[in-house]
């Protein structure tokens, strides 16, 4: 079978950075499918492990961590799909990824396919879905607010965020607000859609570009700010001294200060990326909790509860045919091969794209 892969860690220019090959076909045992693989999209991830990871002696890298494809075989402990099933995942960072024809994962990360998107905008969603799923449900403790009418399928043990049945001698909580830091990146796109649709916080999400505050907004953000101007003041002028939730997706150490400033006392602080230099002391007055978001945690770690990831893919595939979100593909770069996903990885890393760059068939 085709695939791209790479023997060494090596920048995007070298010839040998990414290079076509030829595999064995795997084959499917225990939970895991086999799937024909029909759609990707590139993630910084993607380039991140490309620089900077060495594959095992004498065997190739296969990178890819967002996928769609028919499963055409499964193990013989699998459950939940049945062979010819269109299925989309992100799959797991300590296997191979899905720059291959036929690629083996997990049924248990796996999720059945919106029917109302294309293989290419769908293939665009799962990596970024998952982790802002998971921060906003699963580290921050939202309850998803389901439409009526909808049944879902994503379960969640948590209560929600207010208290409507504390006594009245008691000072009401403060009305949820969340600041999205990077709102109009492939995480962001998908959490302030999310955030908008299935919390009853106030949505803040930043933007510097003209072109990307209105995508914000067009995402359901009730407001946009500029995260390279002061935030305090920003705020202030909406009405707001404080924000109970920060959701930091992108140069996290150079807002940092000003994000506690902003964060109210007893407030929450996730962050996806990986700052190198902030002082978390500077949490501790105010009592703000810090929360990590990894998106490939269950996985690794083949964690208790790894089947969450199957539920929320599954859910937001329903969310998505309703008509409550919507895809963020980009730009399509043709068929996946070296050539093709040596340039996605080139843009990628110039930081200047918008929306998920996806490639489509062998």
């Amino acid at each position: 079978m085709k695939a791209i892969g790479y023997l060494q860690p090596q920048a995007i220019e070298h010839k040998d950075a990414l290079i076509d090959i030829e595999l064995p076909m795997p084959k499917a045992f225990g939970r895991d499918l086999l799937v024909k693989v029909q759609a990707v999209s590139v993630n910084p991830v993607d380039a991140k492990i490309r620089a900077s990871s060495a594959p095992n002696d004498g065997e190739h890298k296969i990178l890819g961590w967002d996928a769609v494809g028919e499963v055409i075989a499964t193990g013989d402990l699998a459950e939940f799909f049945n062979v010819g099933d269109q299925v989309w995942y992100a799959g797991d960072i300590s296997r191979d990824g899905s720059n291959k024809e036929y690629q083996l994962v997990d049924e248990r990360i796996t999720g059945i396919k919106p029917k109302s998107l294309s293989n290419a905008e769908a293939a665009a969603m799962p990596l970024t879905t998952i982790t802002a799923w998971e921060l906003l449900f699963d580290r921050l403790d939202f309850t998803p607010l389901i439409p009526n009418g909808l049944n879902l399928t994503y379960s969640h043990n948590v209560n929600n965020k207010s208290a409507p049945n504390a006594q009245a001698i008691d000072p009401a909580p403060p009305q949820p607000s969340i600041l999205i830091i990077g709102a109009a990146g492939g995480v962001g796109s998908i959490l302030t859609q999310l955030a908008a649709k299935l919390t009853n916080a106030t949505v803040i999400g930043t933007a510097s570009k003209p072109e990307s505050q209105a995508w914000v907004s067009e995402l359901g953000a009730d407001h946009v700010i500029n995260h390279h101007q002061p935030l305090l003041p920003q705020l202030q002028t909406i009405g707001l001294h404080s924000v109970t939730y920060v959701m930091s997706l992108t140069h996290t150490d150079q807002h940092f200060d000003q994000l506690v400033e902003v964060i109210a006392p007893q407030g929450k602080l996730a962050l996806i990326d990986s700052p190198t230099d902030i002082d978390i002391m500077k949490l501790k007055t105010k009592c703000i909790s810090l929360h990590w978001e990894f998106m490939f945690t269950r996985a690794m770690f083949n964690t208790w509860d790894i089947q969450k990831q199957h539920e929320l893919l599954t859910t937001v595939s329903e969310l998505i045919d309703s008509g409550l979100i919507k895809t963020t593909v980009g730009d399509s770069y043709g068929t996946i091969n070296a050539t093709n996903l040596k340039r996605a990885h080139t843009d990628i890393e110039s930081n200047q794209t918008m929306g998920k760059i996806v490639l489509e068939g062998f």
